[in-house]
């Protein structure tokens, strides 16, 4: 069954290779998407190697909605996105995937339906299904060689959609398999530091042993230090002292 999630419909106009249209469908699903519809496969439908493409996301291809002409497959939505690559001579809004993404999720979340569409792969969309279109999607790719596979364009709509909804993580740190160490962790290990390297005598002269007490206390609060790490710097210092005992 589709997803609850509010959501763009992503048109396929005449697509030729039943693997593209799999591997469209896996980009899609990658990000949340499974709202795709077909107009006029030149390849019939459904079809084998857009199955075995699609890999964990078949049931894309399975709820996919077929159309035998490209006006059915955005009859129902108030605005349109037309992906393209070349210059078109018409007057129309040019949008990168960000700015179209956005205005998308702003549209949606008023109950509007929209539809983003992508052309065959040889030739990309005819100017009469461009001129249906609200806008147009141009990604800012090498002007020397701008063709994008069908797929490759379908993931990049698809992954500013993801980032304009909000469910983009921009920046995490893992931990693996220990938590983050607490201030109380942090300051037993600045304690063990301190009293061992004052024991060696570390903190001369005299009159910059506070300062510089401060200062390793800051070094220790500055660093993003987990559980595990936290027990290995014990660890070192331990070691470090039983070897200086022992004199080797």
């Amino acid at each position: 069954m589709p997803t609850d999630q509010p959501q763009p419909a992503f048109v396929l106009v005449r697509p030729q290779m039943g693997e593209n249209i799999g591997a469209a469908a896996r980009a899609m699903w990658n990000f949340g998407l499974d709202r795709m519809r077909l107009v006029a496969p030149r390849d019939g439908w459904p079809n084998e190697k857009a199955s075995a493409m699609a890999s964990g996301a078949g049931r894309l291809l399975d709820e996919a909605q077929l159309c035998d002409a490209f006006p059915d497959s955005v009859a129902d939505c108030t605005y349109v996105l037309a992906t393209t690559a070349r210059p078109r001579g018409l007057t129309k809004p040019v949008l990168s995937p960000e700015r179209a993404m956005r205005i998308a999720a702003e549209k949606i979340a008023a109950g509007e339906k929209v539809a983003v569409i992508f052309g065959p792969e040889r030739a990309g969309l005819e100017n009469e299904e461009i001129a249906r279109a609200n806008a147009i999607i141009s990604v800012p790719v090498n002007p020397g060689f701008a063709s994008l596979n069908l797929a490759q364009c379908v993931l990049l709509v698809a992954y500013e959609w993801m980032r304009q909804t909000g469910e983009v993580v921009h920046e995490e740190i893992a931990t693996g398999r220990t938590g983050w160490a607490v201030a109380a962790e942090i300051d037993a290990l600045a304690d063990h530091y301190e009293e061992t390297l004052d024991r060696a005598g570390f903190f001369f002269p005299e009159t910059k042993a506070d300062s510089m007490k401060v200062n390793l206390r800051n070094l220790w609060s500055r660093m993003a230090l987990t559980q595990a790490d936290v027990r290995m710097l014990h660890g070192i210092l331990r070691q470090m002292v039983r070897w200086k005992q022992r004199g080797d």
